[in-house]
């Protein structure tokens, strides 16, 4: 069973993929796989160095400067997202291939643009983490740099929150605490670790 954990910035999705990793359930990180391609002999340097040479510095890409670059192009952002998707979506199922060998029950993808890049494709379920939109401010203008024109950026180039749940299989509340969302994850985790007729009958 491969289940999907995706959200919008400031709703909860790392501890949620941290409380996951406590479960001792395998994850595939897909900011921790781009991290890979973008570092030093990362396998999308040559590419984005041919896209973007300003960004690339010592055979690695200077996320603050590609980040400068892209953030308020749209153009080069769709530049940059056709150079890292392919290869992050491979990562994913290359992850996935690795824990069927391993006769791993349940594995996670934790990726952040999941309904964005189509990568829900790969998933046999997608949970969506949430939480009221005064919550998400408070959490992600507590960041260093961040500001609320810099969030409404980032909101406008994410899928809508609303979308998310409408598209989701299962939505977990993290603004009620972490027990709270813990508990949640944990009754999904049963659920899904049961015959897939009582997991068909639960979604209807």
């Amino acid at each position: 069973m491969v289940l999907g954990l995706t959200g919008s910035i400031g709703m909860g999705k790392s501890t949620a993929a941290a409380m996951f990793r406590r479960m001792r359930i395998p994850l595939h990180d897909a900011d921790a796989a781009v991290h890979r391609l973008m570092g030093p002999g990362g396998a999308a340097v040559p590419d984005i160095a041919k896209a973007f040479p300003d960004a690339v510095v010592d055979g690695a890409v200077d996320r603050k400067r590609l980040g400068a670059i892209v953030f308020d192009d749209k153009t080069a952002l769709r530049r940059l997202e056709a150079i890292l998707h392919p290869r992050v979506r491979q990562q994913a199922r290359d992850f996935i291939k690795r824990q069927r060998y391993r006769r791993a029950p349940l594995v996670v993808l934790d990726i952040p643009l999941l309904f964005e890049t189509g990568g829900e494709s790969l998933c046999d379920a997608v949970i969506v983490v949430s939480a009221p939109r005064f919550v998400q401010e408070q959490r992600v203008l507590r960041r260093p740099g961040m500001t609320r024109e810099r969030l409404a950026r980032i909101r406008w180039q994410q899928l809508p929150d609303s979308e998310k749940r409408r598209r989701a299989d299962f939505v977990v509340e993290t603004g009620l605490g972490k027990l709270h969302t813990l508990r949640k994850l944990r009754q999904i985790v049963k659920m899904l670790s049961g015959s897939p007729q009582q997991y068909t009958s639960s979604m209807g």
